[in-house]
């Protein structure tokens, strides 16, 4: 039997093919480029997964939360960046995770480096977080004071170890097409290098630089000045990568498989048992509306294409509602399977917490550990 004919609730399919190309490929460009692969794990969240980067010589990686960091060390990590900005009362947390592993914690404040010095009696790698433009945290990227005394903090402690800038260009998944994504991610780094340049000036020396958005390090091929990159997305990418060109549809490798359980003629609509639970509420234009991921047909034991003037028009708890060209909607049953690709495949892993893959095996992760 075909494992697609044995979903009936909506399940998160994992092709396991694409998705190690899509690592390999990845890997292979920070080789080439001759910087640190320090993939961001935030995506995926799996234990199995992180042993196919493991196999690309993958050892040292990201992670977005004190929580994950702990899962990811008990599954023999040994090398973790928490990219979050650190939260003084998980100082302990840190302290002991730090004794256990090679920890490099997220510094913006002087509170937080407080809470981690006093709480520290392991040795911590502090990342000075930066903001080149995204505006979501960090510290300005022009305000080499803030920054400065910052660091010259850090160096007062017995405890945190001063690393290096870091930066996340997000504002990258918002740009207008290949040539603006190269041109924020250029702009982040050489933002990052001239402040390196002004703090080597000032005497604080040996800052490595640390950055890494999937659209950016997909599509730009000028890695000059970075010693490090983190991207995260694109172990599966989704339809707003798709969208924007980091990927092609073809390198999408998760699709959520959702029953079909109403149809509406005459509102060109179907229903599917598939709704922000499961998609999240995160968004792309299809012809200028809103999208909540892309709808797909079966194509044998996977998705095919995404069915093209089909989107997924509402979403309520449980609900999604499909807007489908005529010829489609009459050629789906109910009790078929749509797939839907979806906006944001970082938060739809989140809110599934496993995988299907087409030869039956189900992957957990850290969010629905087995």
């Amino acid at each position: 039997m075909n494992v697609l004919d044995r979903i009936d609730q909506p399940t998160l399919l994992l092709d396991t093919e694409v998705t190690r190309r899509n690592i390999r490929r990845m890997a292979q460009r920070a080789q080439k480029n001759g910087v640190v692969f320090r993939p961001h794990f935030k995506t995926h969240q799996s234990a199995q997964i992180g042993e196919w980067f493991r196999e690309e010589g993958v050892e040292k990686i990201t992670v977005s939360s004190v929580e994950m960091a702990e899962y990811f060390a008990a599954h023999d990590w040994k090398d973790i960046l928490i990219a979050f900005s650190a939260n003084p009362r998980q100082a302990q947390r840190m302290n002991a995770l730090a004794g256990k592993v090679r920890l490099g914690v997220l510094l913006e404040n002087v509170d937080a480096l407080q809470a981690l010095q006093a709480a520290a009696s392991a040795d911590m790698q502090a990342w000075i977080k930066i903001d080149v433009g995204n505006q979501r945290t960090g510290l300005d990227w022009q305000d080499v004071s803030g920054v400065a005394a910052l660091c010259e903090k850090v160096k007062q402690t017995s405890h945190i170890k001063l690393a290096g800038l870091l930066t996340h260009s997000g504002h990258t998944y918002h740009a207008e097409g290949k040539e603006d994504v190269i041109r924020i991610f250029r702009e982040g780094v050489e933002r990052l290098t001239s402040l390196r340049d002004v703090l080597q000036l000032k005497g604080i020396s040996g800052l490595k630089i640390s950055t890494g958005d999937t659209p950016g390090c997909s599509l730009c091929d000028d890695w000059s000045g970075i010693d490090e990159i983190r991207p995260g997305n694109f172990v599966f990418y989704d339809a707003m990568q798709a969208l924007a060109g980091s990927c092609s549809m073809e390198e999408v490798s998760v699709a959520l498989a959702c029953p079909v359980v109403a149809k509406h003629p005459e509102r060109g609509e179907a229903v599917i048992y598939g709704g922000a639970v499961h998609l999240s509420k995160d968004s792309v234009l299809v012809d200028g509306k809103i999208s909540y991921g892309l709808p797909a047909l079966q194509a044998g034991e996977r998705w095919g294409a995404p069915i093209p003037g089909g989107r997924v028009d509402r979403l309520s708890q449980e609900h999604g509602i499909l807007k489908l060209p005529s010829d489609v909607l009459e050629k789906v049953k109910i009790g078929d399977l749509i797939f839907i690709l979806p906006a944001h495949s970082c938060l739809t892993v989140q809110v599934m917490g496993e995988y299907l893959t087409p030869q039956g095996e189900k992957i957990s992760t850290f969010n629905k550990p087995r």
